[in-house]
């Protein structure tokens, strides 16, 4: 799940290469001396209801991770990675290094019965061309993947890329499990969860984030055209 990060997220700026025009309104920021509680809360109704085969994967930016790595640790998560997720065009800075990567905190219930396919998405003895194992390559805890851009669609401010989503469903689930987002937002977990046969569900407190992501639900839309 995609939290609000509590940093003051402008969702119309137009550094985040977007189209204010086509972005939905109504996101909702949390304020930093309120998230941990905030984090906390959330965290505990997610492991009160985690079955102890499943597991729970957190994107948080760098500015508040201490409160969800605490959160977690308080709530009485196990974590099992730490990962890195580099994505591309961070935004320009002046006195300070350029941003361009997400923590992805990978944390379950019970580590003897979680779920994990260790060869879901390649065989050990798959090979790229260059001869390396692509194994172990997709099983490292860097991940070097793109953000998605919906030039002159609609969109909300913030979305995973689908290509996360299904590596964790992936290597974290089967067929008919059930996938909770409690912070749906587009709806891109449920979209790509319903693509992957696994049933889903999710949260979303926004009334226009709500009916984007069912129109996408409801007629299989990856993507939406913004109309004039």
């Amino acid at each position: 799940t995609d939290p609000p990060f509590a940093i003051n997220f402008k969702a119309k700026k137009a550094n985040y290469n977007r189209t204010a025009s086509r972005v939905l309104s109504g996101y909702n920021e949390i304020k930093p001396e309120n998230y941990y509680d905030f984090t906390f809360s959330w965290m505990s109704e997610v492991f009160r209801i985690l079955k102890d085969s499943g597991s729970m994967y957190v994107f948080s930016g760098w500015n508040n991770l201490k409160d969800i790595l605490s959160a977690l640790d308080d709530v009485g998560f196990i974590t099992i990675n730490h990962i890195i997720w580099k994505y591309q065009f961070g935004v320009v800075t002046k006195k300070k290094f350029v941003t361009s990567h997400y923590h992805c905190l990978y944390v379950c219930k019970d580590d003897k019965k979680r779920k994990f396919f260790p060869f879901s998405r390649f065989k050990q003895g798959d090979k790229s061309i260059d001869g390396r194992s692509l194994h172990y390559r997709d099983k490292e805890d860097v991940w070097d993947i793109k953000r998605e851009y919906w030039s002159g669609d609609e969109k909300t401010p913030t979305k995973l890329p689908s290509e996360i989503i299904k590596k964790l469903l992936d290597y974290s689930s089967e067929k008919r499990d059930i996938v909770l987002d409690p912070f749906l937002g587009s709806g891109q977990t449920a979209v790509v969860s319903k693509s992957l046969n696994r049933r889903y569900l999710g949260f979303e407190i926004v009334p226009d984030y709500y009916k984007f992501a069912k129109k996408r639900l409801d007629k299989d839309l990856y993507r939406i055209k913004k109309s004039k």
